[in-house]
């Protein structure tokens, strides 16, 4: 039987990002521009910081909501 994952966040919700690789993505706030699908069990998302001009691609275990401690 499949079972369909849900998104926990939304297009346009705030998120902190909790990158895997040190030094490599700016610090603070990231907003969810796009739900992408699952990808080797986990679920996908598209992210974008005003202090960058890349958009990012980002697991679902590597965002929190904004005010949540890491």
């Amino acid at each position: 039987m499949y079972s369909m994952q849900i998104h926990k966040f939304s297009v346009g919700e705030k998120v902190k990002f909790q990158n895997r690789v040190r030094g490599a993505a700016v610090q603070g706030e990231y907003e969810i521009v796009r739900l992408l699908p699952e990808e080797e069990g986990q679920l996908l998302y598209r992210i974008k910081s005003d202090l960058e001009r890349n958009e990012r691609v980002a697991a679902e275990d590597q965002l929190n909501p904004p005010k949540a401690t890491i």
